[in-house]
Order: C-alpha cells, then sequence, then structure tokens
C-alpha cells in the first residue's frame, strides 16, 4: 500500500495535461485523457486531473496510473466476452489502442437504484419517474435497493451533455441497427456480470457502471475507454451494505462519490468551485490506490521513477510511436 507520506510527496508531480509541442498536431485534450490521434490508433494518456460537476478542480496523485491500470486489469479479465482496443501499455498512465469505429452510444448498465446528482437515477425516482430509458420501475422502492436485474440505461450525446435514451429511439434514430443493438446489450451484461463476480470475490459491490463500444478492424463489436473503473464505476463495500442499507444509511463507497459528497458539501456550482487542499487530494488519491488493490488483490506498485518528473517520463514512453519530425509512425 502506498503511504499518505508518499501521496504527499508526489502533490506536486501530478500531470495536469500531457501536451507536448513537437506533436502539437495530433494532439486532443478530454475530460480526464490526453489523446494523440494516429492513423489507425492512438495513444491514450491518463492524466491526473480531477473534475466533478463538469468542472476541472486540479490533480490527484497516481490518479492516472490507478485508473489505467485497473482498466488493463479489467480489459485482461473480460477479453474472452469481448475483444479491447488495448495494443499495447509503454508507461502505467498509457494505452496505445486500436482505433474503433465508434458507436454513438453510452452503454450505462445499474445494478442498484441509486445516486445523488440531479441526473442520477435515485433523483429521478424520487420525483416519481418510473420510466428510466425504456425500463419499467415497480413502486415502492428506496434509495440504494437492487434492481430484480442490471437494467441499460443509454445515453447519447446532445449538444452538450449526456441525453438518456431508450433502446427503442436508438434504433428508431438510426444510431445503431437493432440486430447490433441486442448485441450490444447481450455484451455489456455479461461485462457487469463479471465485474460484479470479480468485485464481490474481493468483497466489493459493483453497483454501476459505463462501457463504450465499437468496431475493430475485423468488423467486431470491441470495448473501448475504460471499463469499471472509479471514474466509470460505483463501488461499494460488501460487508457493510446489508445492515447499512437496513439503517437507511448511505453504504461505504470507493469511487468518487466520497468527492461528490464533499464537494456538495462545499456548496459548490458555477460560481463556486471548491479548492481542493492538499489533505482532500491526499484522501482521494489513498481512496483510488485502495481501490485498485481491493478490487484486484494485488498490491499498487506505482511508476514513481527516478529520472525526471512523470511528464517527462510519459514522453519518453510515447517517443518511440512517432517519427523524428514529429509525425504519427
Amino acid at each position: 500500500m502506498v503511504s499518505r507520506e508518499q501521496l504527499r510527496n508526489l502533490l506536486d508531480d501530478c500531470l495536469l495535461e500531457a501536451r507536448f509541442e513537437r506533436w502539437a498536431d495530433s494532439y486532443h485534450q478530454g475530460k480526464v485523457r490526453d489523446i494523440y490521434r494516429l492513423e489507425d490508433r492512438r495513444i491514450l494518456i491518463t492524466t491526473d486531473r480531477q473534475s466533478a460537476f463538469d468542472h476541472v478542480l486540479g490533480t490527484i496523485p497516481l490518479k492516472g496510473q490507478v485508473l489505467n491500470r485497473i482498466a488493463q486489469y479489467w480489459f485482461e479479465r473480460t477479453a474472452d466476452i469481448v475483444p479491447n482496443h488495448v495494443l499495447q501499455v509503454p508507461h502505467a498512465s498509457v494505452t496505445v489502442a486500436e482505433e474503433l469505429d465508434m458507436f454513438p452510444v453510452e452503454v450505462v448498465v445499474r445494478g442498484y437504484l441509486t445516486g445523488s446528482t440531479e441526473t442520477s437515477a435515485w433523483t429521478h425516482y424520487a420525483r416519481g419517474v418510473r420510466e428510466l430509458c425504456g425500463n419499467r420501475l415497480p413502486d415502492g422502492m428506496i434509495k440504494n435497493q437492487p434492481f430484480e436485474a442490471p437494467i441499460i440505461t443509454p445515453t447519447t450525446k446532445s449538444e452538450d451533455h449526456d441525453e438518456p435514451i431508450s433502446a427503442e429511439q436508438i434504433v428508431e434514430r438510426g444510431l445503431v441497427d437493432e440486430r447490433t443493438w441486442r448485441r450490444i446489450e447481450e455484451i455489456a451484461l455479461e461485462l457487469f456480470a463479471r465485474g460484479q463476480q470479480l468485485a464481490a470475490e474481493q468483497g466489493l459491490i459493483l453497483v454501476d457502471t459505463k462501457y463504450e463500444m465499437g468496431r475493430n478492424a475485423e468488423g467486431r463489436i470491441a470495448v473501448a475507454d475504460e471499463i469499471h473503473t472509479p471514474d466509470s464505476s460505483r463501488y461499494w463495500i460488501l460487508d457493510s451494505y446489508e445492515e447499512r442499507h437496513g439503517r437507511g444509511e448511505e453504504p461505504e463507497s470507493l469511487d468518487k462519490e466520497f468527492l461528490r459528497l464533499w464537494l456538495k458539501d462545499k456548496g459548490i456550482s458555477d460560481d463556486n468551485i471548491p479548492h481542493l487542499d492538499a489533505d482532500i487530494r491526499v484522501e482521494v488519491a489513498g481512496r483510488y490506490v485502495d481501490l485498485f488493490e481491493r478490487v484486484t488483490g494485488r498490491t499498487f506498485e506505482p511508476d514513481m521513477g527516478e529520472d525526471g518528473s512523470v511528464r517527462d517520463r510519459i514522453e519518453r514512453a510515447i517517443e518511440p510511436f512517432f517519427a523524428p519530425e514529429g509525425r504519427p509512425v
């Protein structure tokens, strides 16, 4: 386990961005990942940026390494279910991935009725909504209660936000053909079942998650981005869930729901973006590392490096994928 002292010592060596001027022509920035798009592949660099409520709040030590390595763990453990985009992992924070023809839909799978944001399933349900992305929910459910079986609540991009959508609407709009969508649903539920099974073996509950899929060069459906990481998923502690749920208390959480609640306590809004102080950054970093070890059953060994900053080490790791003059190989 990485100590709190080690995490504190890394507060000034975090990766806020990975834009290198010599490769700027192929650079794109996402919410968490910085991307270099090459001809048939892309270099995905998981930064230490922390965002919530659509705001970048700062950096969390080792977050990029944790997220990338958890995703890699899950890609390895689910490769028998569906192909994935991973080609190489030249650094703990870097994945070289196959370029996929992505489906314009995010596949959100929910095992429990929960959430705290304005768009969460629980918030809608508490307001009387009983139809959720084509799923009919029964009356009388309470917060954090499991569904009889996991449900799929897809979203698609609409201007600058994610729009909930049903399977019927996906097919009607021509976003994905019906046969392909049914197969995507099957894959998503198989992935979620595997995730819940392996999480339970480690004393965790995989509560909900999202998947992004596309077609690879062979024309097969493949999963991309990340799977079952704390940025794309919610985890609870298994042993304490029943007792806490029975008392009407919130489950113990290992994901960034902890940070969301902290931010809500600080009154986050468009006009009030709380400052992440050293203590909260170290606490969140510790939770990310703890999640890696709980999920995988492995000790987290960070790439601390002895030669330069984390940014320097990442630059050296991706350099072989570019020609000397800066063009992609």
